[in-house]
């Protein structure tokens, strides 16, 4: 079989590659791909696990954690990200961000949430139709992050602007001419300093004051606290964005399911509401991809893997392997167990904003549910072009209203 995972006009036309990550897992699960340079592609769930728990051999820091390669003023900025640390830098690190994602916290949202899942369909309830990326799955987490922020809801366009500049970069549809997502990012920095002098003036009960504040004798530099806020505003908004897409898109494609949630949605409906998100992680999984660098020789998958080698874990992979999954290419919102790592293998870098990116799905289909019973695919839904984030640019639905 021809393999290659990383042709991101394959992903934009079809999808994740599922056929050939089937035949790597039963032939070659830690499998020599070419690229420039050459790496491990990785796609066994207990080899993923194991990479991702193991960051004292498989680094983030020495070339960073996404696919391409860095420059080297690249890489000297881009390592003050948490996303590109490793312990114990990246545990100082988490602990004074985890402050601002305690239970409680994210908790304290769920209202918020609903309101905005409500506002949404309220905007589009008598059009009988809309564009669901656009009008849906797009706005509800720009909204909870500018709320997470403590910013104005009008900021969330530029929000969406500078998330999709950063990460969409091999699609032409976002890519500017000459900006390779610096531009992005600087205009990103600029906005997270011009946040952080505002709430020093006036503190407010929100993420960013939290942060700002030392704790134990520990706070963030002024670039480690923008950095975050470009980490929260990529992560935050491009996982749930199309998860919510792909999870509806799954819907469609599996109308049995839909009318399975509908019925559990009733009273005395059974337990789907804690069990479907997961689903939609594992069935979409919205990041599809990690970078790691072995800093010394290892052994894995019976492969010897060298120290400076370039290994790369495929979540979307992993999250269809036979050997976790009963009828891995099933989608069943009442899977339980479901192991899935669509949030991350565990380990350190596990997502930050699980809880909150669950919450979000849930109360998002919830409203669904009650406002819209017979969504509908109205039009093809088109993918983004990127072997990093499984995405969906556009899907028209219609509704009786």
């Amino acid at each position: 079989m021809d393999i290659d995972l990383v042709d991101p006009d394959l992903y934009a036309n079809d999808g994740i590659p599922h056929e050939q990550f089937q035949w790597l897992r039963g032939h070659a699960p830690v499998y020599r791909h070419h690229g420039d340079p050459n790496f491990w592609a990785i796609t066994r769930f207990d080899d993923v696990v194991h990479v991702s728990r193991h960051p004292e051999i498989f680094s983030s820091h020495r070339r960073l954690a996404l696919f391409h390669e860095p420059t080297d003023e690249h890489l000297v900025l881009q390592r003050m990200m948490m996303l590109n640390q490793d312990p114990p830098e990246h545990t100082r690190k988490r602990s004074i961000v985890n402050r601002g994602f305690t239970p409680r916290t994210i908790g304290k949202l769920e209202e918020h949430i609903r309101v905005i899942c409500d506002s949404l369909i309220d905007e589009i309830a008598d059009q009988g139709e809309a564009d669901f990326v656009h009008d849906i799955s797009a706005p509800l987490p720009l909204y909870v992050i500018c709320e997470l922020l403590g910013a104005p809801p009008e900021d969330r366009e530029k929000i969406f602007d500078w998330s999709n500049r950063l990460i969409a970069q091999d699609d032409p549809e976002f890519r500017t001419p000459g900006d390779d997502g610096m531009a992005a990012a600087g205009e990103l920095y600029a906005y997270a300093n011009e946040l952080a002098v505002r709430r020093r003036e006036q503190p407010r009960d929100d993420i960013v004051t939290k942060l700002l504040q030392p704790h134990d004798g520990e706070e963030l530099s002024v670039d480690e606290f923008d950095l975050f806020v470009m980490l929260l505003t990529v992560a935050g908004n491009e996982t749930t964005r199309n998860a919510a897409s792909g999870g509806m898109l799954a819907f469609f494609e599996h109308p049995d399911q839909w009318r399975r949630l509908l019925d559990g949605h009733a009273p005395g409906g059974g337990r789907l509401s804690e069990t479907f998100p997961d689903e939609i992680v594992r069935w979409v999984s919205p990041v599809n991809m990690f970078r790691r660098t072995a800093v010394r020789d290892t052994d894995l998958g019976g492969q010897r893997i060298a120290e400076g080698d370039k290994v790369v874990v495929f979540y979307s992979s992993a999250n269809r392997d036979e050997d976790v999954f009963g009828d891995p290419y099933a989608f069943d919102i009442g899977r339980d167990p479901n192991p899935q790592i669509g949030f991350g293998g565990g380990g350190p870098h596990f997502c930050l904003g699980a809880h909150l990116a669950r919450m979000e799905l849930r109360v998002l289909f919830e409203a669904l549910l009650e406002r819209m019973p017979d969504i509908a695919q109205a039009g093809e839904a088109r993918r983004l072009r990127s072997n990093f984030i499984n995405g969906i640019k556009e899907m028209p639905v219609r509704f009786s209203g």
